[in-house]
């Protein structure tokens, strides 16, 4: 291994142990990171966890698309063995919720209140719309079969809002299609924050992935899937 090779692969081990580091501090502190907290926890000066992440914001871009990129490539999992839109939309969303079970803390992270000062910037986007996609990608697969019944147009404001992000993000549908595929995601993250934050607590407790689906299917057919 040539001695520039040798150094690149330090560095990445580096990066993760420091990455790896700053999420046991998200279990503790929130988003309140702290780089120095983070560099007394590895035994390294400040000023060498610097060497690798400029600034507590460049440290929590990196901690949020990685999380992006995990719920993603989850959901992604959940549905490459399956054949209908249906199934793979509820696969996805089960999906979606099981990582956040394991991971609340970046679950909070990503979806939960701002960071405050803190501005995501562009490298974010990207991982952040993984999932959306992947529903609309699955709502198109549907329109596309036949599957949804021929809907309404949407005739108010929001529905021309959403025209040039259907253009950009997803070609193949209707500003409809998008609506219902957003309303779905926002369903989608407010059922998995309800459930991690405590809001289902002493009114459903023994059946919560049961509950979870009955809103998931409630989505699908919202959007026409069922």
């Amino acid at each position: 291994m040539s001695a520039a090779n040798l150094r690149a692969r330090v560095r990445a081990e580096m990066t993760e142990e420091i990455k790896t580091v700053a999420r046991r501090h998200l279990a503790t502190d929130g988003a309140n990171l702290s780089l120095r907290a983070v560099a007394r926890d590895l035994q390294m000066a400040s000023s060498a966890v610097y060497r690798y992440f400029a600034s507590r914001d460049e440290l929590l871009t990196a901690l949020i698309i990685d999380a992006y990129n995990e719920v993603g490539d989850a959901a992604d999992r959940a549905v490459r063995p399956l054949t209908t839109p249906l199934d793979k939309w509820l696969a996805a969303c089960h999906a979606v919720r099981e990582w956040a079970l394991a991971n609340p803390h970046q679950w909070a992270l990503i979806y939960g209140s701002p960071v405050p000062g803190y501005q995501a910037p562009q490298d974010t986007i990207g991982p952040a719309t993984r999932v959306l996609l992947l529903l609309g990608a699955t709502l198109a697969e549907a329109y596309e079969k036949g599957l949804v019944e021929a809907r309404e147009p949407i005739t108010a404001r929001f529905g021309q809002e959403l025209e040039p992000i259907a253009a950009s993000f997803m070609p193949d549908l209707p500003a409809r299609a998008v609506a219902d595929t957003i309303a779905g995601f926002f369903q989608l993250c407010g059922a998995i924050s309800a459930e991690l934050f405590g809001q289902l607590n002493k009114s459903v407790d023994e059946d919560r992935r049961g509950f979870f689906d009955y809103q998931m299917r409630a989505a699908a057919t919202f959007a026409g899937l069922v």
